[in-house]
């Protein structure tokens, strides 16, 4: 299974997640291999976040990356 396939076999249980506000694919900058991205209004420790809240760290074996999107409304924004 591919990262594509992965992401859409698990997009709506992600985008059903606090703070989520998209879900892609990806390459790792560092490895190059294929990622899932999940991004979120803002990152949050775990341990700041309800279990069922928590981005998993792989899916399908695929691994997953948690990207924070800047508040478009917020000072970076205007």
């Amino acid at each position: 299974m591919d990262a594509r396939q992965a992401r859409r076999l698990h997009e709506e249980r992600l985008m059903a997640l606090a703070n989520v506000s998209g879900v892609g694919t990806g390459r790792d900058e560092d490895s190059g291999e294929e990622v899932i991205v999940v991004f979120v209004t803002r990152k949050l420790p775990r341990e700041g976040l309800r279990p069922e809240d928590v981005v998993p760290d792989e899916l399908e074996g695929i691994p997953v990356r948690v990207l924070a999107m800047a508040d478009p409304e917020g000072p970076e924004g205007r």
